[in-house]
């Protein structure tokens, strides 16, 4: 297949508007298609692009219009709250569920044989490229205005809710001051994994100090992910206790 024989249809009767007209903005039929071009299809039809380097190019987009306006709206927010807002808002999870909810973009992109096989419309991780890699075409055809313009549509409603989230932006670091805040020792967290290798389970024990007592346990497909969870139940078990 050729790079021509590609084309993902913008006329307002055809599936794609709807994308367009969720994403709020319009983008020429070739660069649509590149935002929408996993690299494994790229793979098995040379000469088409994929969307790697508008994905580049829309992170730092996103970026930067999601510092801009996390700076003017709180501004009674230290820097390190800033940072942590702004991780949350523009993390895999927050990105992936705003290109399912809001995009619904999953049957638009174009995967090879192997990882369409494999779910590859449904990860998350790509799903939250496509997010990124839809902003950055909207940069190169119409420049940071309308980009700014796409990025609040996508982004404003996580971002509100994420700024109101408080000790949900970070359990980790939560837990941490909560322990010192009570007099107690500095979280730590055992590990210990299961399941086989290419799909193991984590699980975290928190405790704090040298107490043996586990005041949060946790699991997860990543070693954060577990001690994210054990943190999160220890945190509300020692808010509880401080009541």
């Amino acid at each position: 297949m050729s790079s021509h024989s590609v084309r993902v249809s913008t006329d307002t009767t055809s599936p794609s508007s709807e994308l367009l007209a969720a994403l709020g903005t319009t983008l020429q039929p070739d660069l649509l298609v590149e935002a929408l071009t996993h690299r494994s299809f790229s793979h098995e039809h040379p000469g088409v692009k994929n969307y790697e380097r508008l994905e580049f190019l829309g992170d730092a987009v996103l970026e930067l219009v999601t510092t801009e306006t996390l700076f003017s709206r709180h501004p009674d927010m230290t820097e390190g709250q800033l940072a942590k807002i702004r991780a949350k808002a523009v993390s895999e999870e927050e990105l992936s569920a705003i290109a399912r909810d809001k995009l619904h973009v999953s049957p638009y992109i174009l995967l090879g044989h192997g990882e369409r096989e494999q779910g590859g419309a449904e990860k998350s991780s790509i799903l939250c490229d496509i997010v990124e890699s839809l902003i950055g075409a909207t940069f190169v055809e119409h420049g940071i205005d309308e980009a700014r313009k796409v990025v609040h549509h996508l982004i404003d409603d996580t971002l509100a809710e994420v700024a109101s989230e408080g000790p949900a932006l970070d359990w980790k670091t939560s837990l941490t001051v909560k322990a010192h805040q009570m007099g107690l020792g500095e979280p730590r967290y055992q590990m210990s994994v299961a399941g086989p290798e290419y799909a193991p389970v984590f699980t975290a024990r928190a405790m704090l100090g040298d107490s043996i007592e586990i005041i949060g346990t946790g699991t997860g497909t990543s070693k954060r992910k577990a001690q994210l969870a054990a943190a999160e139940e220890g945190w509300k078990k020692l808010d509880a206790r401080g009541k």
